[in-house]
């Protein structure tokens, strides 16, 4: 099965965001200009919390490098190799591929070659 990310999903995931790290102060949201965050669902739950919404020119992955970034690891270190029967076991296996490793384990040259955890927990010290 062929990943596809849909407006409820990456709605799912902002929400999950909010549950853990709480309701933002001031936040910028900046994706690409794909109709899961063009929809009108995904731009109202936006605005209900608060959240700034920032996007990319149309056709222009540089301005999206971080996220081009991660799915790219994404895909390499985790999907490139599985192949999924159904969506939930393909939702659960990125859960736990971002949950259980890229965020608490992986280090990031970017940060300092430390996790994301990490680095969120220095910010927050």
């Amino acid at each position: 099965m062929q990943p596809t990310m849909t407006a409820q999903l990456v709605m799912d995931a902002l929400l999950m965001a909010i549950l853990r790290h709480g309701r933002p102060e001031a936040v910028l949201h900046h994706s690409d200009q794909a109709s899961q965050y063009t929809s009108e669902d995904f731009q109202r739950l936006l605005e209900s919390h608060g959240i700034t919404c920032s996007m990319s020119r149309r056709g222009n992955c540089w301005d999206n490098a971080a996220m081009e970034s991660f799915f790219s690891t994404l895909k390499t270190e985790r999907l490139g190799r599985r192949q999924y029967r159904t969506r939930n076991e393909l939702r659960a296996d990125v859960f736990d591929y971002i949950e259980r490793f890229y965020n608490p384990k992986r280090r990031h040259s970017t940060i300092g070659y430390i996790s994301p955890i990490q680095f969120e927990n220095l910010k927050c010290a």
